[in-house]
């Protein structure tokens, strides 16, 4: 469904990504697991069209979409829920998810459905909410543009035990529903749980990739790369 090949992405002149390379099935979930400033939100930002790499290229459903901008990509099927989740403050939830709803597919019912808290508070605005309501109600509202791929960067990032232990539950439910995942982590454990594949990025270059359980095995990239 996706593949990233070879590309390169700076900010103004400092060069961030050097010829990542990977790839993602449909159906399958791969998560990228890195460091803080190791290159995967900038991996991510490449994907979804916020920042354009120069070189390499990305396809996703046979297209080529380097260049594309973000609603573009939306329009396409690519859903993304930014580490800093980006909900609108001063909307309710259900305003949240209203704001992003298209087509058939996902709908509040659903949505309530995997994330049934959000139910209970549609009413709230949406600064109201914990920082884990928070990740819910911004995945909730990617899923109501009826997306094909869900990228999710840092989903576990400053979240109490409980919740990403919820968290977890909800997005293997969304695997299930065949929804194409790639996932940006430092919660290695997280990661792997949900993951088919993984990925290991370090200074903005791909280090590993292979199944789960050959990453398991695989100490000396764990300890290198991840000080796990």
């Amino acid at each position: 469904m996706l593949e990233v090949q070879g590309i390169h992405t700076f900010y103004g002149l400092s060069h961030i990504l050097f010829d990542v390379s990977l790839r993602v099935a449909r159906g399958e979930a791969v998560c990228l697991l890195g460091r803080n400033g190791a290159g995967k939100t900038t991996t991510f930002k490449s994907i979804v069209g916020i920042a354009h790499p120069r070189q390499g290229t990305i396809t996703f459903n046979g297209q080529n979409i380097i260049g594309r901008d973000s609603h573009i990509l939306a329009q396409k099927g690519i859903a993304y829920v930014p580490d800093d989740r980006r909900i609108f403050a001063d909307l309710t939830v259900r305003e949240n998810l209203e704001i992003a709803a298209k087509g058939s597919g996902w709908n509040f019912d659903r949505v309530y459905e995997l994330f049934p808290q959000l139910k209970s508070m549609e009413s709230r605005r949406g600064g109201y909410l914990s920082g884990g309501e928070q990740k819910m109600l911004a995945i909730g509202r990617a899923l109501m543009g009826n997306p094909e791929f869900l990228l999710l960067d840092e989903p576990m990032e400053g979240l109490a035990p409980l919740m990403v232990k919820t968290l977890e539950e909800r997005i293997q439910k969304l695997k299930e529903t065949g929804l194409t995942v790639l996932i940006a982590e430092q919660n290695v454990a997280s990661a792997l749980a949900l993951s088919d594949r993984v990925y290991v990025i370090d200074d903005g270059h791909i280090r590993y990739e292979g199944t789960i359980e050959e990453f398991k095995q695989n100490e000396e990239i764990r300890k290198k790369y991840l000080q796990v």
